[in-house]
C-alpha cells in the first residue's frame, strides 16, 4: 500500500468526511545517472553551506525566504504548519460545475485518490461519491500540500473518489501570442477535416493499442550495452513528415489510411463530401464584401 501524502477532512456544506490522499499515478521512466565520461565515475552533487564551506546533511538543511541578496527568513516545518489557512487539513468544496465547463488545460497538477480514513468516514465518503455520479457534476474544491494552496477537481472514478489538482487562472499562459493569423477555409477543407476525425473516432481513450517505444527502446539499448551487443533494430520504419501541398488530397488520403487500420474495406477512394449551403439570411441592408480564398 502506498503511503498516505496528506490526512484530515472533506468539507462538503456541514458534512465532514475524514480521508486520505494517495497518489493515483506511477512513473516508469528510466532512471539514468550522470557519470564522468572518462572513467565512468558518479557525479554527485554535494549541499555545501557557502558560508563555513560545511557539507551538510538532509535534517540540517531548512528552508528560507530571501528578501534581499544577503539577507534571508528562515522558514520552518512547524511555521508552514501553524499558517492560518482554512484549507491546511481539509478539502473544502466551493462549488459544483459541468465536467466540460473545465478547460483540460488546467489540469496537471497531480491526481490523488481519496479514501475513506475510519468507518465512521465511510458512509458520508459513499454518499458524495454517489451524489456526483448522480448529477454528472465535479466538485471544485480548495486544498493545501506541499506547502501551497491548490485548486482541484473531486470527481468519482469507479468506486473511488479522485481529486486532480489544477493549474490557478494566473498560471495559464494567454494564447495570443502564438495565435496565427486569420486563415480562410473553404468547406471542403473543414468537412475533410471532419470525415478524417470521424473515422478516428474511438468510443474511450481505453480502446487505443498504444505503447511507450521510446522506454522500450531504451530498454533495449541499456540490455545491448551490458551484454556487448547491438541493439536489435526496430520493426517497420519511420515515416518522415511530408509537407503538405494538397491539403484536400492529404486530407483525403488521410481518411483511406485510417479506414485501411481500421480494417473497414475501402469500397475505391475515399471521397469528402461537400458541406450542405448555408440558408441565406433576409437583412434590410447588405455590406458588400470580397469572398477571399485560401
Amino acid at each position: 500500500m502506498p503511503r498516505p501524502l496528506w490526512s484530515g477532512a472533506i468539507s462538503f456544506g456541514l458534512v465532514t468526511v475524514p480521508c486520505k490522499l494517495e497518489n493515483a499515478t506511477q512513473r516508469h521512466d528510466v532512471s539514468l545517472r550522470q557519470v564522468h565520461m572518462k572513467d565512468g565515475g558518479r557525479v554527485r552533487y554535494r549541499k555545501t553551506c557557502e558560508i563555513d564551506g560545511q557539507e551538510l546533511r538532509e535534517d540540517e538543511i531548512g528552508k528560507g525566504y530571501e528578501v534581499s541578496k544577503d539577507s534571508l527568513i528562515p522558514i520552518t516545518e512547524q511555521d508552514l504548519a501553524e499558517m492560518p489557512l482554512p484549507t491546511a487539513k481539509a478539502i473544502e468544496i466551493v462549488a459544483f460545475v459541468a465536467r466540460s465547463a473545465v478547460d483540460p488545460v488546467q489540469y496537471g497538477a497531480g491526481s490523488y485518490f481519496v479514501t475513506p480514513d475510519g468507518a465512521v468516514a465511510s458512509k458520508p465518503y459513499v454518499l458524495l461519491r454517489k451524489a456526483l455520479e448522480r448529477n454528472e457534476k465535479v466538485a471544485v474544491a480548495k486544498f493545501a500540500l506541499r506547502g501551497r494552496e491548490r485548486l482541484g477537481l473531486l470527481r468519482p472514478l469507479e468506486d473511488a473518489l479522485l481529486l486532480s489538482g489544477l493549474h490557478w487562472g494566473d498560471e495559464i499562459r494567454s494564447s495570443e501570442e502564438i495565435t496565427p493569423p486569420a486563415i480562410e477555409l473553404t468547406d471542403e477543407e473543414i468537412e475533410g477535416a471532419l470525415t478524417l476525425m470521424e473515422t478516428m473516432t474511438v468510443d474511450s481513450i481505453t480502446d487505443l493499442d498504444v505503447t511507450d517505444h521510446y522506454t522500450e527502446a531504451l530498454h533495449e539499448v541499456i540490455d545491448a550495452k551490458a551484454e556487448h551487443r547491438a541493439p536489435k533494430p526496430t520493426e517497420g520504419e519511420e515515416k518522415a513528415a511530408a509537407p503538405v501541398v494538397d491539403l484536400m488530397a492529404a486530407l483525403e488520403k488521410s481518411v483511406a489510411d485510417a479506414r485501411e487500420r481500421r480494417g473497414e474495406s475501402g469500397g475505391g477512394e475515399a471521397t469528402v463530401h461537400e458541406m450542405p449551403a448555408k440558408p441565406k439570411k433576409k437583412t434590410a441592408a447588405k455590406k458588400t464584401t470580397r469572398r477571399k480564398t485560401a
